[in-house]
C-alpha cells in the first residue's frame, strides 16, 4: 500500500520552478546563440509563449541594431535634405519678395544707381525719376509720381540710401548665363567675368564679323580665315577703320589750329526754358544775351527739332544754334562748340561747328548737341537729366577767323 500511494504522490507533485520547459529551452538556445551567450532566460506559467532574451531595440521592429542605425541615419539625412531644400526655397522667394517690393514703381526694376521716393515712400530710379521731370517739363505740367499723383521734383523727393544698399546686396540674374549674383557685382560679372559674354573676334580690324560667347573665342581665333587673306582684302577692310580715325584726328586737328588764333573767347551760360505763344505750345531754351567780339550773342536749343510732341518720343535729342542779335558790317567767321563748365554737370562730347555770320545771316543752323551715350552721339538719358534740371550750365567756346 506504502508503494502505490508514494507512486501516486509522485504523480500528483507539480513540476519544479527550476526544470525549464522544451519551448523554453528553444527559445534560451536561440537567444543565447544571437548574443553570444550573455542574454538571459525567462519562463512563463503558459508553457513559453513570451520572448526571452531579446534585445529591446530589436522587439518593435524585428531588425538587427547595425541595420537599424544605418536606417535611422539615412532617414535623417533625407531628412536633413529636405529641410535644406526647404530652406533654400524660402530664401529664394524671400529674395524675390524684396526684389518685388524695392524695385521701381515705373519700369519695375532693382535700381542700378540711385533710387529717390516721393513724400508717400514710392521708389523710383534716377533714370525714371528724371525721365518723369523731362516729361512734366515737356507737356508744361507738374510731374506727379505714378502711384499716388502727389507733386514730385527734386526739392521734394529725396533719395532712399537704405534702399540703395539693400537693392546692392539681392541676387540679380545674369543677362548672358542666366546665374545669379548680388546685385551690386553684376556689372563687373557681365563685362569681365562672364563666360557667356558677346565677345568680337581679334580680327575684327580686318573684316571678321564673328560675335560669340567668351568661351568660344579662342577657338574661333584658331580656326578664322581672315588671317589668311591676302594683302588687298585686309587694306579693304581697315579702310572703315581708318575714315573714323580721320576724323577724329582732324577733329583735334582743328582744335589744335583754333587755340592758335588771336581771337579766342570763351562764356559761361545758362539756358532757360521758355514757350512760345503758338496753338501748341513748344518748348525753347534760350540764354540771355552775352559779349562777345564786340557785339551780343544768344544761344538757343529745342527738342527733337521742334517736334509736335517729344514726350511722346523715347528718343530725344537736343540741338542749339548761335545767334548774332546786334548789327555787322563785315562778316565774322566764327567756330564754336559748347563743352561742360565749372558750374555744369553735363556730358557731352566734342564737335566743332563754323558759321560765316553776315547782314543777311545772323542765325547759324541748329547742330547737334553730342552727348555720349546713344547711338549717333544722341543720348536720351542724358538729355532727359538735363531736362529735369530748370536750366542748362555749359560754357561756350568761340574763335573768330580774322581776314
Amino acid at each position: 500500500m506504502s508503494t502505490v500511494e508514494s507512486s501516486s504522490a509522485a504523480v500528483q507533485q507539480p513540476p519544479s520552478s527550476t526544470l525549464p520547459l522544451l519551448g523554453d529551452n528553444q527559445v534560451v538556445m536561440q537567444a543565447s546563440t544571437s548574443s553570444g551567450g550573455s542574454a538571459s532566460s525567462s519562463s512563463s506559467g503558459g508553457g513559453g509563449n513570451s520572448v526571452v532574451g531579446v534585445p529591446l531595440d530589436t522587439q518593435s521592429s524585428g531588425e538587427p541594431p547595425a541595420k537599424k542605425q544605418l536606417l535611422d541615419s539615412g532617414a535623417t539625412s533625407s531628412s536633413s535634405l529636405s529641410s535644406a531644400a526647404a530652406a533654400s526655397g524660402m530664401h529664394e522667394k524671400l529674395a524675390h519678395r524684396i526684389s518685388n517690393a524695392l524695385c521701381c514703381a515705373v519700369c519695375l526694376d532693382l535700381p542700378k544707381t540711385a533710387m529717390y521716393q516721393c513724400q508717400m515712400g514710392h521708389l523710383m530710379c534716377a533714370a525714371c525719376f528724371t525721365h518723369l521731370l523731362a516729361d512734366g517739363r515737356l507737356r508744361d505740367q507738374i510731374a506727379t509720381c505714378p502711384n499716388c499723383r502727389v507733386e514730385i521734383s527734386k526739392s521734394t523727393a529725396s533719395r532712399n540710401l537704405a534702399v540703395e544698399k539693400a537693392a546692392s546686396e539681392l541676387p540679380s540674374e545674369c543677362q548672358f548665363c542666366n546665374k545669379e549674383f548680388p546685385y551690386k557685382s553684376l556689372e563687373r560679372h557681365e563685362q569681365h567675368e562672364c563666360q557667356e559674354r558677346p565677345t568680337k573676334c581679334k580680327y575684327h580690324r580686318i573684316g571678321c564679323q564673328w560675335r560669340g560667347p567668351f568661351h568660344e573665342t579662342n577657338e574661333h581665333e584658331r580656326n578664322c580665315l581672315h588671317p589668311q587673306k591676302s594683302g588687298y582684302e585686309v587694306m579693304s577692310a581697315l579702310e572703315a577703320h581708318d575714315d573714323r580715325i580721320k576724323e577724329e584726328k582732324k577733329m583735334f586737328n582743328t582744335l589744335i589750329d583754333l587755340l592758335s588764333y588771336e581771337k579766342i573767347i570763351f562764356n559761361d551760360l545758362q539756358m532757360k526754358p521758355y514757350r512760345t505763344d503758338e496753338y501748341v505750345h513748344k518748348l525753347f531754351y534760350e540764354t540771355a544775351r552775352f559779349s562777345a567780339f564786340n557785339q551780343q550773342w544768344v544761344v538757343k536749343a529745342r527738342i527733337n527739332n521742334s517736334q509736335r510732341d517729344p514726350h511722346q518720343s523715347n528718343e530725344r535729342t537736343i540741338t542749339y544754334q548761335l545767334i548774332l542779335k546786334t548789327k555787322t558790317s563785315t562778316p565774322m567767321s566764327i567756330h564754336f562748340f559748347a563743352l561742360k563748365g565749372p558750374f555744369s554737370d553735363m556730358k557731352v562730347s566734342t564737335q566743332i561747328y563754323k558759321h560765316e555770320f553776315t547782314e543777311t545771316s545772323t542765325e547759324s543752323e541748329y547742330y547737334v548737341l553730342p552727348l555720349p551715350d546713344g547711338i549717333g552721339g544722341t543720348g536720351s538719358s542724358e538729355c532727359n537729366r538735363m531736362l529735369a534740371n530748370k536750366g542748362i550750365n555749359f560754357r561756350l567756346l568761340m574763335f573768330l577767323l580774322n581776314k
